[in-house]
């Protein structure tokens, strides 16, 4: 008998500049929660009718749980700057410019909708001081595997 498991894995890469574009701070971690993998098994069977298509960020501090549908408290939500998949690697960046999402940020995630939507995946990091003038790209990385 053949047996084969399929894995959803992730890396997030956050990268915090200065108004100079000096990095400050750099983190990284990931979750995919239920909710997400139900999508991508849906998807398999149905064409998707609301692809992953934001980002957000947040101040909630509870860690992940694969229960999560939404972040513990979200700040704000942008769309992706760049998306791309390749082969079984779907990869999107999204970037929060100066007076955008200003804060202790500490969780970030990814929906399939501007509010609201679908989860795919929930992060919880060390809290990155977003200043006013600072700008912050986030690089979210999923392995289906």
């Amino acid at each position: 008998m053949i047996q084969e498991q399929v894995k959803a894995t992730g890396y997030v890469q956050f990268v915090l500049k200065d108004a100079n574009g000096n990095i400050k701070q750099q983190e990284n971690s990931n979750l995919i929660v239920n909710a997400g993998k139900n999508f991508l098994a849906s998807a398999l069977l149905n064409s998707p009718t609301s692809p992953f298509t934001h980002m957000a960020i947040g101040l909630g501090s509870s860690g992940p749980s694969a229960g999560d549908t939404t972040l513990g408290s979200e700040l704000v939500r942008q769309a992706f700057a760049t998306s791309n998949v390749t082969a079984n690697v779907f990869t999107v960046s999204a970037t929060y410019p100066a007076g955008t999402g200003t804060g202790a940020l500490t969780e970030a995630g990814i929906f399939n909708n501007s509010v609201g939507g679908t989860m795919l995946a929930r992060v919880v990091y060390s809290v990155i001081n977003k200043g006013a003038a600072d700008s912050l790209t986030i690089t979210w990385t999923v392995t289906i595997s």
